[in-house]
């Protein structure tokens, strides 16, 4: 996979990456970090209660509109952390990660286990750093 917008590593003296990249360098001049996205929908309903793959996607879905706003695409997304009360389950990050870039190779990736989140509700949170060329 190419990135136009990031150089991806994926040294083979390291194990291979299941749904992320080892390193990513960055090759624009604007930074934007989103702020942790939640399962929320607009109207603040939770979305997926108990169920971890739709927790995720709509994650990933509030953080493509956020793109939308700033004119970013996944392939300027160069860096997630994902915080979850369920991080065993990272097979279910990986497939949501893998459908939502799609071609683009997946960016540098910290996955984090904790012990709550906002709500009690919630199961995942995922934050983002995007870089673009203006």
């Amino acid at each position: 996979m190419q990135s136009k917008h990031r150089e991806i590593i994926n040294p083979s003296t390291i194990h291979d990456p299941i749904g992320f990249t080892h390193v990513v360098i960055p090759k624009g001049k604007k930074l934007a970090f989103l702020s942790g996205q939640l399962a929320w929908d607009k109207e603040f309903q939770v979305v997926g209660e108990n169920d971890l793959a739709k927790q995720t996607n709509m994650c990933y879905q509030n953080i493509q509109h956020a793109l939308n706003e700033i004119g970013a695409t996944w392939d300027h997304v160069v860096k997630t952390t994902i915080f979850t009360t369920r991080p065993h389950d990272y097979e279910i990050f990986g497939a949501a990660t893998k459908e939502f870039f799609g071609e683009v190779p997946p960016p540098a990736q910290t996955l984090i286990g904790v012990t709550g989140l906002a709500l009690p509700e919630f199961l995942i949170e995922i934050e983002a750093t995007v870089v673009m060329d203006e």
